[in-house]
């Protein structure tokens, strides 16, 4: 199969990778381990208290949708950082690679257009609350976020397409792109043709994934607090908080991977510049997964009913653990108290018939010396 000759700076940088075990890299593997547990420690115990003790309303759905797209997420985080541990190569094979990769831009996807989407309907609840009183439903809801990660598996699909597991001369593999991969008959220009997929990936993940919904973020969460203000309504500081807290975090978290990439795009051939990136696209790629660590903060924990319900099934669970406990501790402390019974009464026994026996044996004796004195 014919190689991009774009990707000739990428791979040279990678090939001249030697220390696989430097300072960056141990720390973006320490960060890849705390986020993944914490993101799936997290996130399960939200699918279990929102889906399975908390009634089905539209916020639980919002939540549900947002929780699985997190914890997809981080269950493939120790994946990548076997693939860093490693030294930056890649063991898993050509498929798993792609599908592995997938998830990660899946989950770009799928957050970016349910952050959107969870603003938008906040802000139709404060501009048009006729409207959605007669129509906003959980059944409408529902057929919204299938629609979300149907597109989203939509424009996932040229990232598996294109994904690889590309062998350096270094002897190392790596899972990257792979433009030249299905080429059309006439292969001329494929410099050309590889510079045109690559710079299209790029700007379809900065402006669907990233700048689309945080413009939608930010223009939803305006109006609604200029409406509040037109009406004379106070604001909650609560409500402004999370506004802030969820705009300022979805910057943090996805600006840097995708100024990186940008970065990347427009300096295909210089050696410097890409041994950089390949250096700090790591790091940013894992605080971009550190929003699925966040999202359950913003969007569950600062919701007082969900909390207290939370709050009641751990102690529901920590009850029931401990009541298991102690009906095991109680059953042991039955079963040695009958035991020590049942040795105590069988002692009892066994002294009692010794006692016949040495009182039978008196009689016995008492008789005979009587008997002979006669």
């Amino acid at each position: 199969m014919p190689s991009c000759p774009i990707n000739s700076s990428k791979l040279s940088s990678h090939s001249n990778y030697t220390n696989p075990t430097d300072s960056l890299n141990y720390f973006t593997i320490s960060l890849h381990g705390l986020f993944s547990s914490i993101g799936i420690l997290e996130n399960l115990l939200i699918i279990g208290v929102v889906g399975f003790r908390v009634r089905r309303t539209i916020i639980s759905i919002w939540i549900l949708n947002l929780a699985a797209s997190d914890l997809l997420a981080t269950s493939f985080l120790p994946f990548f950082t076997l693939y860093m541990a490693k030294g930056n190569t890649w063991t898993l094979g050509t498929t798993f690679c792609r599908i592995h990769s997938s998830i990660f831009f899946l989950n770009m996807f799928v957050s970016g257009f349910l952050l959107a989407a969870i603003s938008m309907d906040r802000c139709l609840m404060v501009l048009r609350p006729v409207w959605a009183q007669n129509y906003r439903n959980s059944q409408l809801v529902a057929k919204i976020c299938g629609g979300i990660w149907a597109l989203a598996v939509v424009c996932t699909i040229p990232f598996y397409i294109f994904r690889d597991a590309i062998p350096v001369s270094n002897g190392r593999v790596l899972c990257y792109y792979n433009y030249a991969r299905y080429l059309p008959s006439n292969t001329e220009g494929l410099k050309a043709i590889c510079k045109r997929r690559k710079e299209a990936l790029v700007f379809m993940k900065l402006f669907v994934a990233f700048l689309i919904p945080l413009l939608i973020i930010i223009f939803s969460y305006a109006n609604v607090n200029a409406s509040l203000a037109r009406r004379g309504s106070r604001r909650p500081f609560r409500f402004i908080r999370l506004v802030v807290a969820v705009v300022v975090t979805f910057i943090l978290c996805w600006a840097p991977y995708h100024l990186f990439i940008v970065i990347e795009v427009m300096a295909p051939d210089n050696v410097s510049v890409q041994q950089f990136i390949g250096k700090a696209l790591p790091v940013a790629a894992s605080i971009g997964f550190f929003n699925s660590v966040l999202n359950p903060i913003l969007y569950v924990f600062s919701c007082p009913d969900l909390c207290n319900k939370i709050r009641h099934s751990l102690g529901a669970v920590m009850e029931s653990v401990l009541a298991e406990d102690l009906a095991e501790l109680t059953r042991r402390r039955s079963t040695a108290r009958s035991s020590i019974s049942t040795t105590d009464t069988a002692w009892r026994q066994k002294n009692s018939n010794t006692s016949v026996c040495l009182k039978t044996e008196e009689v016995l004796y008492e008789n005979i010396v009587n008997s002979t004195q006669v």
